[in-house]
């Protein structure tokens, strides 16, 4: 069942979701004109997510052009296990400060408004964020993609270095078990 900020339909996989409405009002002779401004996450619930903008005299269409915003410039997030994040991640925007942090199966979103809607979208279910400075919707979502963006996977990082990707993970594991003989 889908709640009313979100809309799938049957040709697209995307799931889209708003984040934030904006009335501004621009003063005339007769009075007050509206406008209204719309942020809105798109994603696929697999890894592929995107923001977008959009800005009109009525809250549908505005809510519309933000949506092909936000399926305009999807990126892709390398999750773990399809559920997580691979490693703690910060990211910054503005005044904007995001902290990201991969959490153990269980764990659950905890993240605040606006970026709950990105992780919600994105597909993960695990994750422990924090928001540092403004809480300004646009530049929240903002920093939070600046974080997904600097996201690498063992696999990526392994190709940097010209090594095999079990030698790149083998060896947090080691890491660990070598502290716990240690300590």
């Amino acid at each position: 069942m889908l709640r009313p900020d979100q809309n799938e339909k049957g040709d697209s996989e995307f799931v889209d979701k708003l984040v934030y409405i904006n009335r501004v009002a621009k003063v005339v002779k007769g009075g007050r004109r509206f406008g209204f401004a719309a942020l809105v996450v798109a994603g696929d619930q697999k890894g592929r997510v995107g923001y977008g903008h959009g800005k009109a005299r009525e809250v549908p269409e505005a809510i519309r052009k933000a949506t092909e915003a936000a399926k305009r410039n999807m990126v892709r997030v390398p999750l773990r296990e399809g559920r997580t994040l691979h490693h703690d991640v910060q990211g910054r925007f503005g005044a904007g400060r995001v902290v990201l942090r991969s959490a153990p199966a269980g764990t659950g979103i905890i993240a605040g408004g606006p970026m709950r809607a990105v992780f919600e979208t994105l597909g993960v279910q695990d994750v422990v964020t924090k928001s540092i400075g403004t809480s300004n919707p646009y530049n929240m979502v903002k920093a939070t993609f600046e974080a997904l963006k600097a996201m690498n996977s063992p696999r990526m990082i392994a190709a940097k270095r010209g090594k095999k990707v079990s030698e790149v993970v083998g060896r947090r594991g080691a890491d660990a078990a070598k502290e716990k003989v240690d300590g």
